[in-house]
């Protein structure tokens, strides 16, 4: 078992649901039961699955759930990108966000290397 709280990516993963959860307050709420539930969705299953693979007891198993994280990363890179696209949030106030959204990606990449390896 892994100790999840030291790594690094987790962390960030914090501080990202949150400025998530902020920038969903942003977009109408007529979507609430639709997109902002599928982002905040989203973004906090990519700490969860983390913590899930790291609970299992082979490198094989935490890279599994590690690309599940990977694939929500995407998965909230694209509903943000769209909230852009139709006005729901600013470019500006997104920027930052999908900075960081991609850092994490790369950040889980290499560990599904590793774990692989």
């Amino acid at each position: 078992m892994n100790n999840f709280k030291e790594l690094i990516v987790w962390q960030k993963l914090r501080a990202l649901v949150k400025a998530t959860y902020v920038l969903s307050e942003q977009i109408p709420s007529a979507e609430k039961f639709r997109l902002i539930s599928q982002i905040r969705r989203s973004v906090v299953s990519i700490p969860s699955n983390i913590v899930e693979g790291a609970s299992r007891s082979s490198k094989k198993e935490f890279a599994y759930f590690l690309e599940m994280a990977y694939g929500s990363c995407f998965e909230l890179e694209t509903q943000l990108l769209l909230c852009v696209d139709v006005n729901y949030i600013k470019q500006e106030g997104s920027l930052e966000l999908i900075t960081n959204i991609q850092e994490i990606q790369k950040m889980i990449y290499k560990l599904i290397k590793i774990k692989k390896s």
